[in-house]
This record gives structure tokens, C-alpha cells and sequence, in this order.
């Protein structure tokens, strides 16, 4: 019996020991290190100088649409697609219009030979009258047949005027020279009035729209020169403020500025994202933290963003974000102003993953 227990013990201790040596191996990370990209708080957003971020878009631009009902028949051009004043762009059927259009040329026919009676009618009876052989009462009667006739014929007429302004509806032309930015509907698709049914934009000019916090909006003067940075071309180009905004009711708290753009030989394209620097200094106890959209997580309702930790792992912070500004996001708490933050990483990460940071 007391060599059964001594076996039983000596097993035991050998099973303890094999268990902590396979938790031992467990707590070593054999993971690979995720190659990241990381960035901080861009430059301008700490000058001393008031900057806003906007949308770039053409000075001259139109989105036409319909207030008829109908099949499209043709879309004639394509989206990048340079096109003339008056050039057509939409065909839809109009069948139903042409017939409109029959009737009322039918009608007008029918009302003018109607007018061209009346009318000799009542010359005839004006002579008679001017003879005596009339009396006043068929001369009246002859003039209100006369009058009666010719309002027809020029309510006739004006339907006639009302059929073919509505084939400006079923014909769209371009209202401009410009080129083709967008096309919203394809041959055989049904038009609905109010909707959208094709863009263009008129090359050469363009300006910026920018969001100006309220604290700032009253150093904004119409007429003042600014600087705008595009960063995708990397291009600084000069501007002009042409708009202030005086409400933002329906802006979400931030006031509309617009510039004009001069004119560049930079490749500029509508929808591009730039920053504006304004010639006035920024309030010093204003401090905007924004970082790209596509850097923040979310999970749930909670917004959150990943930082690099001194021993170059991944660590989830979560922020508090405010407003938006074109791809960015304002970060109201949770991130620091010269904090580096991972914007692209080459694998998934998570808290404690350990980072390789590219240069």
C-alpha cells in the first residue's frame, strides 16, 4: 500500500509541473510584429493662425432634373464628357406631350377659323349699322361673338406656348459649356419629377466652402486674401473670401465661408478636400485635435482610435469626437495634440499587439 502511494504522489507532482510548464509556454507571444503607419496632429492645426477645412467645387455648376413623368429614351453622353450651351443630354419619351401638342395645333386651327368668322361678321354688321339696316342690339351681339372668338383663339395659342415649355422638361440640354460630372439614370429607367438626373460643372472655376467654428466667424471679413492647401496635389493656391455666413442654423453650429479660388495651373478637381489658412489668429484657448476618418474604430457606440505604447504595442483609446471637417474628425478628449496615432496598419490589430512602425 505505501508503494501505491508514493507512485500516486510522484505522479502528481509530475502533472503539476507539466501544467505550469505549458501555462509558462502560453504566456510567450510568438505573434508576428504588424507593420503600422502612424502620424500625429497635422502641423497647421497648431500654427498660431485660424485654418478651417472645406470642400473644393465648381463656381459654376448644375444638377438637372425633370418635372415630367416618363421612360428615359437616350442618355447622349457620358460621365467626363465635355459638352456645349444647349447641347442634349436626356431624351425622355414624349408621346404623350406630342399628342398634347397635336391637339392643341388642331385646336388652334379650329379657333382661328371660329375668329375669322366672328371677325367678318361683325364688319358685315358694322356696315349695316352705318346703313340703318341694322339695329344696336344685332350689332352688340356681333361684337360679343367677335370678342368671344378671339379669346379662344388666344387661349389656344398660350396652350399651345405651355406644350412646348414642358418639352424643355423631356429634353435636357446643357445650360452651359462644361463637363459631365455624375449621370444618375440610364436609358429605359423611369424619371420621376424633382429627382436628379445628370450633373455638369463648368471647367476653370472653382471655390471653397469651409466650416468656421463660432468663436472665429466674427474675424472673417468678405474681400479678405487667404492661402488654401490641397493636399492631394500638394498645392498652395490663393484665395479670396467671397461669402460669410451670418447663421448656423442648419450647419450643425459651424458657420459657411466660401472662397474663390484664383485662377492655377494646378490640377485642381471638384470634390477635393483643402484647408483654409486665414490672416487672423487663432484664439489661444482654442485647441482642434482632428484626425482622418479612417482612423477611428467603432465599436458599438463607442468611438475609438489606436496608439503606440513605449513598448511599441498597440494600445485602444477611446475619444470623445466632435464635429467633422471634410475626411476629418474633431477629437474632443482622449488624444492629445502631439500624440501619435496609427492611421493604416498591414494586419489586425488589438490591444497589446506588438508594431513595427514604418518610416
Amino acid at each position: 500500500m505505501k508503494l501505491v502511494y508514493t507512485s500516486l504522489f510522484f505522479l502528481g507532482v509530475f502533472g503539476l509541473s507539466s501544467c505550469g510548464n505549458s501555462s509558462e509556454e502560453k504566456k510567450i507571444d510568438n505573434s508576428p510584429a504588424v507593420p503600422v503607419t502612424v502620424s500625429s496632429v497635422a502641423a497647421e492645426n497648431n500654427t498660431p493662425f485660424l485654418t478651417a477645412s472645406g470642400k473644393i467645387e465648381a463656381a459654376n455648376s448644375a444638377t438637372l432634373s425633370t418635372r415630367m413623368m416618363g421612360f428615359v429614351d437616350k442618355v447622349h453622353v457620358n460621365v467626363g464628357e465635355k459638352v456645349t450651351n444647349g447641347q442634349l443630354l436626356v431624351s425622355i419619351n414624349n408621346s404623350d406631350l406630342s399628342a398634347k401638342q397635336a391637339q392643341t395645333n388642331a385646336g388652334i386651327t379650329e379657333a382661328q377659323a371660329a375668329f375669322n368668322n366672328a371677325e367678318k361678321d361683325y364688319q358685315r354688321f358694322q356696315n349695316l349699322f352705318a346703313d340703318n339696316s341694322a339695329s344696336q342690339k344685332e350689332l352688340d351681339d356681333q361684337r360679343a361673338r367677335y370678342e368671344m372668338a378671339k379669346a379662344r383663339l388666344e387661349g389656344a395659342k398660350q396652350m399651345k406656348n405651355e406644350v412646348q415649355s414642358q418639352f424643355a422638361y423631356v429634353n435636357l440640354r446643357a445650360p452651359f459649356n462644361g463637363v459631365v460630372t455624375n449621370k444618375f439614370i440610364d436609358a429605359g429607367d423611369m424619371a420621376n419629377p424633382g429627382v436628379p438626373l445628370i450633373s455638369v460643372e463648368g471647367p476653370g472655376n472653382f471655390e471653397v466652402t469651409a466650416s468656421v467654428p463660432e468663436s472665429e466667424i466674427s474675424k472673417i471679413k468678405s474681400g479678405t486674401e487667404v492661402q488654401v492647401i490641397v493636399k492631394s496635389i500638394d498645392k498652395v493656391v490663393p484665395g479670396t473670401v467671397t461669402e460669410v455666413s451670418t447663421s448656423a442654423k442648419n450647419t450643425g453650429g459651424q458657420y459657411l465661408v466660401k472662397i474663390a479660388l484664383a485662377e492655377t495651373e494646378a490640377n485642381i478637381l471638384s470634390g477635393m478636400y483643402a484647408t483654409v489658412q486665414f490672416p487672423v489668429e487663432k484664439s489661444t484657448d482654442v485647441s482642434l485635435v482632428l484626425v482622418p476618418e479612417d482612423a477611428l474604430v467603432k465599436r458599438g457606440q463607442l468611438t475609438g482610435i489606436y496608439t503606440v505604447s513605449q513598448s511599441n504595442t498597440a494600445i485602444l483609446r477611446w475619444v470623445r469626437v466632435g464635429r467633422s471637417y471634410g475626411d476629418q474628425v474633431e477629437v474632443l478628449s482622449g488624444l492629445a495634440a502631439d500624440e501619435n496615432y496609427i492611421i493604416d496598419a498591414e494586419g489586425k490589430l488589438y490591444n497589446g499587439a506588438k508594431l513595427t512602425i514604418k518610416q
